[in-house]
This record gives structure tokens, C-alpha cells and sequence, in this order.
């Protein structure tokens, strides 16, 4: 079975990790698969995909319909006989469909893995009701459901939760202690958010719960530290925060490589996302035993219980995600109960091997005609 991969996106994310490690679990348990990706020349994926034992193509995409992208994905589906083409964001979805026009292609699925609702224009609605597209993977039972109220042939959708790799997160080495970096003593509360500068993360209301928990920290001191790309949205960020006067109490770090190697060393993880179809970084939290304190938006609440396993708020609610980190540090007898059930959570349920052998059934249902 031939797969080939195809992502359209620049940068480095969840859903670029999660291609990364759908493709190392084929090529070490499943060796009857060979994969291939196809990704943005030059872009972080690109680099990141350079230091793996991947087989990867790249393609300029100099704007959303390249024509050389394209061709590409015709070019490599003829020389490498592809059986089965596996679409990682709607980009990628627009430039296969467009692909098809010039060559043959083969059938294809699609990974849906946010929670934002498909439009209903009808250029949209032909790209993702198009007849080739014989699956599409839903991350979480919320991605599913809005995008059941969008789209028609509610047969083609399979929920698979993304899953982490237990092995390579026990092995990764931080080569950063955040603390030295900042400047930080052991009695000072590290609370943490890992996201790129997007505005589905809300880190806006990320730097009103850290002014808010300053506001009232009860003799505690506090840093919260950001990690993630910078982008357009950043600018602003860094003027809400200017105007706080918390610049010594708030780090944006940036992009920062293997940066889930870092969450051990945060007291907290804290999530202010409005929109997400599942947080990665919370697999990784749980993993790590790190406290985690979400919004209960998208697949959130199908992963982070609240009282079981996390805190949840409502979006865009500072107060009580403010009141959830004081909450759970003046109750530590909590935090040994949460992380324990997390722990486990993600053990049984959310593993990169698990993901792999349901994404591989979803393969054979396709290329077998079975619904």
C-alpha cells in the first residue's frame, strides 16, 4: 500500500507533528505501508522533516493554488504508482482537487482537525463533497458534529483521535531550563501555554488570566511563560501586553523546537483557546504529569474532565481560569489525583500506535470499497 501524505501548510504545528508520527508508527510496525509526504519547500516542516528518516518531496507553493504544487502531487502519484492520497489541512484539499484535473489521481482522505465550521460557499462544498474524497478523518466527536451540519454523505466521516508516541516523549532531552532562562527561583509558579500565534488560541485572554491571577495571587508569585511561532497576531499580543505592565511577569518565547519537552518543567498548562478540534499538548500534559487547566471548547472536554483529570472554563472567561490556577495550587492534594488519571487516560486511549492501526483500517475500508 502506497500512501502519499500531502500538507500545503508553511509552518509547524500539531497537525504537521501528528503526520510525523502517523508515518514513523507505519514505518516501524507497519512495514507493508510505504509512505510518502509531500510539503512546502523550505517552510518549518520542510526543515523539520530534513532531521527525520521520513521519505519526503518538497514543492514551492508561492500562494494557494500553485500550479507546481499540483503538478507535483500528479507527478508523484504516476512515478511512486500512489494508491491512496492522505490530505492534512483544506489547502492541501484545494490544490489535490485541482490536481485531479490534469492527472488521474487516486482515491483520497482528508483529516479534519479543527473545530471551525466549513462554509458553505460553493466552492468549499465542492472541494470537500468531491467524489474521490472517500473519507474524512474528524479528531474529536465536536469536529464531527459540526462538520455532519455542513456536509452531506455523513458516511464518509470516522472520528480518530490523534495520539502521541510514549517511547519518544520519555526520551526527549530539554536542551532549555526555563527557569535559568528566566530567572526564575523554585518557589515561583510556572504557568505555561505551548501554541503557535493564531487567533483560534486566544492567547489574548492568555495574558488577561495571568493579569488577573497577579491581581490577586494570595502571597504567590507567578510567571507565565508562552511558547509558540510568532505570526501576524503577534504585534497585538505584544501591545495587550506592554499596556498590562507584566512584561517581567509574562515570556513569549517563540518557536522553540521540541518545545513538549519543556512541559515537566511547568507547574501548570494552561489552554485560552475559543476554537480547537483536539489540543495535542494536552496528550503531552498528561503524559508528563503536568496540571492542565482548558477551556471547554471543541474536542476539549472529550479528553480533560473537569475535577477528574483538569480544570475547564468557559472561552474568552480570565476570571475563572484565574480562580482555576489558584484554585489548584492552594489544593495539592488535587493535583497528584489529576495528573495520575491523566496519565492514564492518555496511556489506554490516545497513543501515535493506536491512531496509526484505525487511520490503517480506514486505508484498507477505502481501497476495499467497505463502508
Amino acid at each position: 500500500m502506497k500512501i502519499l501524505h500531502v500538507s500545503a501548510v508553511k509552518s509547524w504545528g500539531g497537525g504537521e507533528n501528528q503526520i510525523e508520527l502517523l508515518c514513523e508508527e507505519f514505518k516501524k510496525n507497519h512495514p507493508e505501508i510505504t509512505n510518502t509526504i509531500l510539503c512546502v519547500k523550505e517552510g518549518l516542516f520542510h526543515k523539520k522533516l530534513k532531521r527525520s528518516n521520513l521519505n519526503f518531496k518538497t514543492s514551492w507553493l508561492s500562494f494557494n493554488l500553485d500550479i507546481r504544487y499540483c503538478l507535483r502531487i500528479g507527478e508523484i502519484c504516476k512515478n511512486e504508482k500512489i494508491d491512496l492520497i492522505h490530505i492534512h489541512d483544506p489547502k492541501a484539499l484545494s490544490l489535490v482537487v485541482l490536481a485531479d484535473k490534469f492527472y488521474v489521481l487516486p482515491p483520497m482522505v482528508f483529516s479534519k482537525k479543527t473545530s471551525f465550521p466549513i462554509k458553505s460557499r460553493k466552492q468549499t462544498l465542492f472541494k470537500y463533497n468531491y467524489p474521490k474524497l472517500k473519507r474524512i478523518f474528524c479528531v474529536s466527536l465536536k469536529t464531527k458534529a459540526i462538520t455532519a451540519a455542513t456536509l452531506k454523505n455523513h458516511n464518509r466521516f470516522k472520528t480518530i483521535y490523534h495520539g502521541v508516541n510514549l517511547s519518544k516523549l520519555s526520551t526527549v532531552d530539554p536542551e532549555i531550563n526555563l527557569r535559568k532562562q528566566l530567572g526564575l527561583t523554585k518557589d515561583v509558579v510556572l504557568v505555561g501555554n505551548i501554541g503557535n500565534h493564531i487567533p483560534a488560541k486566544d492567547l489574548s485572554t492568555f495574558i488577561k488570566t495571568a493579569e488577573k491571577v497577579h491581581k490577586q495571587r494570595e502571597n504567590l508569585s507567578f510567571h507565565f511563560v508562552q511558547i509558540g511561532q510568532f505570526t501576524s497576531e503577534t504585534p497585538h499580543l505584544l501591545r495587550q501586553l506592554k499596556a498590562t505592565n507584566l512584561e517581567t511577569q509574562i515570556s513569549f518565547l517563540g518557536f522553540i523546537e521540541n518545545a513538549s519537552a519543556l512541559i515537566p518543567q511547568l507547574d501548570f498548562l494552561l489552554l485560552t483557546s475559543k476554537s480547537e478540534g483536539i489540543a495535542n499538548v494536552i496528550f503531552e500534559a498528561f503524559y508528563h504529569k503536568t496540571p492542565v487547566i482548558a477551556t471547554n471548547v471543541g474536542g476539549i472536554p472529550e479528553i480533560v474532565t473537569h475535577m477528574e483529570n483538569g480544570l475547564l472554563s468557559d472561552a474568552f472567561d480570565a476570571e475563572k481560569l484565574a480562580k482555576h490556577i489558584l484554585f489548584l495550587k492552594n489544593h495539592k492534594e488535587l493535583i497528584s489525583e489529576f495528573t495520575k488519571n491523566g496519565h492514564q487516560k492518555v496511556v489506554e486511549n490516545f497513543t501515535s500506535a493506536q491512531m496509526a492501526q484505525e487511520t490503517l483500517q480506514e486505508y484498507k475500508n477505502v481501497l476495499y470499497g467497505r463502508y
